[in-house]
Formats: structure tokens, sequence, C-alpha cells
């Protein structure tokens, strides 16, 4: 091969490269930002489940604490009842506060039902079932036609086992919070 040969291969080759340099220089650039726009949707995506996850956790602890201060309040309120029944009969102040406890309870229950984990749900689920025969033997002995056996000293008895199941549910509540459970 002559000198002119290989000078037009040279020259060939040296235009070929400078015209090929810009392409591939884009077509790299263009790849790093793809990489570059992937990481950073991955990125926001990340964050994004994290904070529904932090969402989600706080409206799961807002709602057992409400339910936690519901069920408190409505048994609190049965036994404050049990006793005025006991006493010396109900007022209507009597009555309203107690249906005001149990409607509260109810709220916070049906909110609990739309939040709360299967194994939380099933807790609630059975003290909610046991407030509710609570809140019927009360009221049976307010009318004078208890269940046979039931007398003052057994609902309380009963409303006292509704505290220790509560213990039990609370628990589990606590547990789903990843909250540690200390001696109660």
């Amino acid at each position: 091969m002559g000198s002119t040969a290989i000078a037009l291969v040279a020259a060939v080759v040296g235009v070929t490269g400078t015209l090929l340099a810009p392409v591939l220089a884009q077509r790299s650039g263009a790849k790093t930002q793809q990489a570059e726009f992937e990481h950073q949707q991955q990125a926001a995506h990340a964050l994004w489940e994290r904070e529904q996850r932090q969402a989600e956790f706080a409206m799961r602890r807002a709602c057992y604490i409400e339910t936690n201060a519901a069920f408190r309040h409505y048994r609190m309120q049965l036994m404050n009842y049990l006793w005025d029944v006991h006493r010396n009969g109900v007022t209507e102040a009597d009555s309203e506060r107690l249906e005001a406890a149990r409607h509260a309870h109810h709220d916070a229950f049906a909110e609990a039902q739309m939040v709360a984990s299967p194994a939380v749900l099933g807790q609630l689920d059975d003290a909610s079932r046991a407030l509710s025969e609570g809140y019927r033997r009360t009221k049976c002995l307010e009318e004078g036609n208890p269940d046979e056996g039931d007398t003052l000293e057994v609902i309380q008895e009963y409303l006292g086992w509704i505290w220790e199941r509560w213990k039990e549910t609370r628990a589990v509540m606590r547990a789903d919070l990843g909250v540690p459970n200390s001696p109660m």
C-alpha cells in the first residue's frame, strides 16, 4: 500500500472518528441520564412508600389510642351506672352519660374496623361483644328482670373480667404498633 492509500485511510478514520465522537458521547450521556432518572424515580417511590407507611402507622396509632380511651370510658360509665342502679336508681343524667360513652365507643370501634390489623380486630370484636353483654345485663338488672343468678356483685365481677380481657387486647394493639409490652 502506498503512502497515498495510508494517508487516505488515516483521513477517513480521522473524519469518521470526528463525526462519530459527538454521537457516541450523546448516546453515552443519554444512557447516563436515563440511569440517573431511573434512580431518582426509585428514590422518590421509596420515599413515597415510606411516607405512606408512616401515615398509616400514625392513623392506626391514633385510632388505637381513641379506641382504648373510649373502651375505658365506656366500661367506667357502665360500672358507675351499675352502682347507681344498686344505690338509689338511675337519673336521666346517668343514662345520658352511659349512652354518650356507649356511642363514643361504637364510633371508635367503627373507625378501628377500617384500620386495625386482623389480630387487633379479632380482639376488639371480642371486647366489644363482652361490653355489650355487660350493658345488657346491667340494663336487665335495672329493669328488675336480671338473668338468672345476676346480682350487682356478679355483674361487677363480669365487668372486672372484661378489664382483664382488655389488657390482652391492649397488648395486641401495642404489639401491632411495635411497642414493647410492660408488666401491667
